[in-house]
């Protein structure tokens, strides 16, 4: 019997007659992927978004609008408070984003549907995707750890129209796992782009949507797709992020394999634009089709234009001499012989914290083979660090950079969060990479694959 079968039968234990029950979609293509502990934390996980979604329709019934908080639906239409903690959350409830934090009770669940902003977007983003959006999102689930591109990114999902989905990352990507199956995907996406064909913020619905038709072989519909789109991009409009219109036709290019199409558009855009604030994603862009070419060594060139940092890979890592928060010398010469991840990051980068409870997770399963990490805080207000660091305790050193400190600069950062990852040898080994590949990399360099 699939999971969603086995949730749905559980499900009837927490509602009150069939019409009360959410529609699930949590099947894996393969479930021995998952643990007998994994498993069981989602299917309570199922049932409390379950019952959050049925006090969710009543609140909304009552008073045309969502709560600021989840926690605002305890006690009146969300019983026992215990259905807002998720079981696979070991901080129980205590967020990571310390300005996520419910006034009220703990609360595992992403919730971001204060009457506000579901005013200003997120109504507006019902209406589009009639419903199958998520207003409430578990991530509590993403195993780091696994090969599996699912499980190393999964969250779990309630929408809005009470359908309750996996996901790997942006839901937006994932139609097929939204609506329930290609047809229903194809189906919403068109009515979507109906709604809003020339609305910038939902322009990635093209992309989606041409990627569904090339997967079942609709290759005409593809092409009008891609001439709807040249009839409503205006990447030079007096909005300079207009010209990210670029980026979503060049990605519908590539899906239809027109290769050289694209590169000859980003040719002309390297050669027209060399001031655009845009010109490293140009570059980057150009780098991956010749990839995707096999390229090597063109894409590697322009790699290197997109992001100059990817020369320091193979070479010594910058040292450096400060002091910690806790006023203590600190070198990075005296972690050699260790694996050290430099962690630049700052508290009011929602990317940074996120993934901190990844990279702890890989430190406490790491540090006795070897690893360790320094963080490297670029708040422009130091108490604005120690008072995350109070609430959210990191058991690694931290050095407080500043906005333009010296760190910042010795290792060219821009962007965050900014990761470096250096060998035992003191060479750089990787950089930006994503947090959920931390543990594979660590695992690979600390058994000697690497």
């Amino acid at each position: 019997m699939s999971l969603s079968l086995l949730f749905t039968s559980a499900i009837a234990a927490v509602t009150e007659n069939a019409t009360d029950a959410p529609k699930i979609r949590v099947d894996f293509e393969n479930e021995s992927l998952i643990t007998e502990q994994e498993f069981q934390n989602l299917k309570i996980c199922t049932q409390n978004l379950a019952v959050i979604g049925k006090a969710l329709q009543t609140y909304e019934k009552e008073y045309d609008n969502f709560p600021e908080w989840l926690s605002e639906l305890y006690p009146k239409y969300l019983i026992d408070e215990n259905h807002l903690i998720c079981p696979a959350d070991e901080d129980r409830g205590v967020p990571i984003l310390p300005y996520d934090t419910d006034p009220n009770l703990p609360v595992s669940y992403n919730y971001d549907c204060d009457p506000e902003y579901y005013q200003q977007w997120l109504k507006e983003e019902r209406h589009v995707y009639n419903g199958a959006n998520p207003i409430v999102r578990c991530p509590h689930h993403a195993n780091p750890y696994s090969d599996s591109t699912l499980l190393s990114n999964l969250d779990l999902n309630l929408s809005f129209s009470n359908t309750i989905y996996l996901s790997e990352g942006d839901w937006r990507k994932h139609p097929i796992r939204m609506y329930g199956g290609i047809e229903a995907a194809i189906a919403g996406y068109e009515k979507a782009l109906q709604l809003v064909p020339e609305d910038p913020n939902f322009f990635h619905l093209y992309s989606e949507l041409i990627r569904l038709y090339v997967k079942i072989g609709q290759n005409k519909d593809a092409e009008n797709l891609i001439n709807s789109f040249k009839s409503v991009m205006k990447p030079h409009d007096e909005d300079i992020m207009r010209f990210r219109d670029y980026w979503t036709f060049v990605d519908m290019l590539k899906v239809v394999g027109m290769h050289e199409e694209a590169l000859q558009l980003l040719q002309h855009l390297e050669n027209t634009e060399q001031k655009n604030p845009f010109i490293k994603g140009i570059f980057r862009e150009i780098a991956m089709i010749h990839e995707e070419k096999g390229n090597a060594e063109l894409a590697k060139s322009y790699f290197f234009k997109a992001d100059p940092k990817l020369e320091m890979i193979g070479k010594p890592a910058p040292d450096f001499s400060a002091t910690d928060i806790d006023g203590n010398p600190i070198s990075l010469k005296d972690y050699r012989g260790k694996v050290v991840l430099l962690y630049f990051w700052a508290t009011w980068c929602g990317p940074c914290v996120g993934n901190m409870p990844i990279v702890k997770k890989v430190y406490d399963t790491n540090r006795d083979f070897g690893f360790d990490v320094i963080g490297i805080n670029r708040d422009t207000d130091e108490s604005d660090m120690s008072e995350y660091l109070n609430v959210c305790s990191l058991p690694w050193r931290q050095i407080f950079d500043g906005k333009d400190g010296p760190l910042k600069n010795l290792y060219r950062v821009s962007g965050m969060p900014s990761k470096w990852l250096i060998g035992k040898d003191g060479n750089i080994i990787s950089h930006n990479f994503r947090s959920t590949e931390l543990n594979k990399l660590v695992r690979n360099i600390v058994n000697g694959s690497e």
